[in-house]
């Protein structure tokens, strides 16, 4: 990737970008299985990026690749919840809309802190696998080495996932497109990430992990 705006404009240079993209948004209705599948052809996405094409992956059932990552935000996800559920909890039983609220700060503070985080733990998983990305030393010494390249990335997931959302606009359809297109983004802040962070010498593209 040439810069980190460029996350934004390289699947519309992919041949065929379009049915591509449509057909892993279809994918994605799937409960469960077509979210593995769409993080599968997120790290399938980064693959030809390190490779130096600027093509997206096919469109399929990318279970086996995106499993490791899928679970790996599914458990973060649970993990830091738990304090605004068991605050929400408390203040429901006790009437407080004090500690219902302290919840609700504490969960959107760690939610930023999951996006900040975001480049870091993908970019793990995709040289690790599923046990790197619960590597905390390596995650947060990535994160924080170059506090401004992971600020500028976990913005632009934060963007993506914007982006992906927007297609409940247009009474769901939207969605088979705005959702493959924020998985590609994600793909492009990664391989971008990877070239600033560690450096052009050891992102060359290799066996990543499944």
């Amino acid at each position: 990737m040439s810069s980190i705006a460029d996350s934004f404009a390289w699947p519309f240079q992919s041949p065929g970008w379009f049915g591509k993209m449509i057909l892993q948004g279809l994918i994605a209705i799937i409960p469960i299985i077509g979210w593995i599948a769409m993080a599968g052809w997120m790290m399938n996405n980064i693959d030809n990026l390190r490779a130096g094409r600027r093509e997206l992956a096919p469109a399929g059932f990318h279970l086996g690749r995106g499993a490791g990552v899928f679970f790996v935000f599914l458990i973060y996800g649970v993990v830091l919840g738990i304090p605004s559920i068991i605050l929400g909890a408390a203040g429901s039983s006790s009437h407080s809309a004090g500690l219902s609220a302290l919840g609700n700060a504490i969960s959107f503070a760690l939610r930023l802190f999951l996006i900040f985080l975001t480049p870091s733990i993908i970019l793990f998983v995709y040289r690790g696998g599923f046990s790197a990305g619960f590597d905390f030393n390596g995650i947060w010494g990535m994160a924080t080495s170059n506090t401004a390249n992971s600020i500028t990335a976990a913005l632009v997931v934060f963007v993506a996932n914007l982006i992906g959302g927007l297609g409940a606009i247009l009474c769901l359809v939207g969605l088979l497109f705005t959702i493959p297109y924020s998985s590609a983004i994600t793909a492009g802040v990664v391989a971008w990430y990877e070239q600033v962070m560690v450096g052009p010498s050891t992102a060359s593209p290799s066996s990543p992990a499944v």
